[in-house]
């Protein structure tokens, strides 16, 4: 598709014509880090490593260092400096908080009910209706 048929929206490249209609659900960002630190605590180049996993590629590391001074501000996770690490460097490592596992809890409901509309989406998207193009050939 020609650049100028594309439209910049949220870092991401999109078809023209969508007149900006977002599908990725908002702040997905704060549920990754928070699962990420469900598992492990854990410093901002390790999170950005689990992120890109989850689809944020080439992020920009200021994006997820601001993305966690708002979470820790909201008191869903907390930070401290770790100096332990063999003469290195001094390393902000982040935990999850019990408001932080309650957020995470609540986007899991969330996401189930999402699924199950996108799974009745697809269902009615792709249940007995002949492609266009084929439409087109039995037309003519």
């Amino acid at each position: 598709m020609p650049d100028e048929k594309r439209k910049k929206h949220g870092g991401e490249t999109r078809p023209g014509g969508t007149n900006g209609i977002e599908v990725w659900p908002r702040n997905w960002l704060v549920p990754v880090i928070l699962l990420t630190l469900r598992q492990w605590n854990s410093y901002g180049y390790k999170l950005m490593e689990q992120a890109a996993a989850f689809g944020f590629g080439a992020m920009n590391p200021g994006t997820l260092y601001r993305t966690l001074r708002h979470m820790e501000r909201d008191g869903l996770c907390e930070s401290e400096w770790d100096t332990t690490n063999g003469g290195g460097p001094a390393r902000r490592v982040y935990s999850i908080t019990d408001a932080g596992e309650a957020y995470l809890d609540f986007w899991a409901k969330s996401l189930e009910q999402y699924q199950r509309n996108m799974d009745a989406f697809f269902r009615l998207y792709t249940g007995g209706r002949p492609a266009r193009a084929e439409q087109r050939k039995d037309e003519g």
